[in-house]
């Protein structure tokens, strides 16, 4: 590839579906703090896999989650974030989100619609979707275990929300939960 074509992929990238740029995890922990939502933050090396978090974090505290940035063939668009060791059945989970087929969203959509790579995929990203494009589904014990870690957008750092604080947030930026039974 050339150096220009690379130079307008990477722009391209860069732009969410409404045009405007992804936020920076610094720029999403200032907002966590305008909202008044406490959170702790910790970098670490950037990990692609829930083998790879469980490695590395050791013995720090909480509910530790797994995200799937998944479509359908209509186009419609979901993001489930539910407890890192839940088995997900892609087709029953379409079947109860009124979805039918789903299939995982491609590395494009994804920095398209939620400005972010895979690997650093997290409930917090829907602050970079304010045309509601992405529906957020939550597992609804993230709502009873405290804190709950997460990416704050990229994968070399994880940050810990109260449930609380997680909703909040979400409701903030324009997008509620769907919260689902996931046991």
């Amino acid at each position: 590839m050339s150096g220009e074509a690379a130079a307008g992929e990477a722009e391209i990238e860069a732009r969410l579906a409404g045009g405007g740029t992804p936020l920076t995890p610094e720029a999403l922990l200032a907002r966590l703090a305008e909202l008044g939502i406490a959170q702790t933050t910790i970098e670490h090396p950037p990990v692609f896999t829930v083998e790879e978090a469980k490695a590395l974090r050791g013995t720090l505290p909480g509910a530790h989650v797994k995200n799937l940035f998944l479509r359908n063939k209509k186009g419609r668009m979901w993001l489930l974030s539910c407890l890192e060791d839940r088995d997900i059945d892609l087709k029953a989970l379409g079947e109860r989100l009124g979805g039918g087929r789903l299939s995982f969203g491609s590395a494009e959509r994804l920095m398209r619609h939620l400005g972010v790579r895979p690997g650093s995929v997290t409930a917090l990203a829907v602050v970079n979707d304010p045309e509601g494009a992405v529906q957020l589904v939550l597992d609804r014990a993230l709502t009873t275990l405290d804190p709950v870690n997460l990416h704050p957008l990229a994968n070399d750092r994880t940050t810990a929300l109260s449930p609380e604080g997680l909703l909040a947030f979400c409701r903030a930026v324009g997008h509620e939960p769907a919260l689902l039974d996931m046991d």
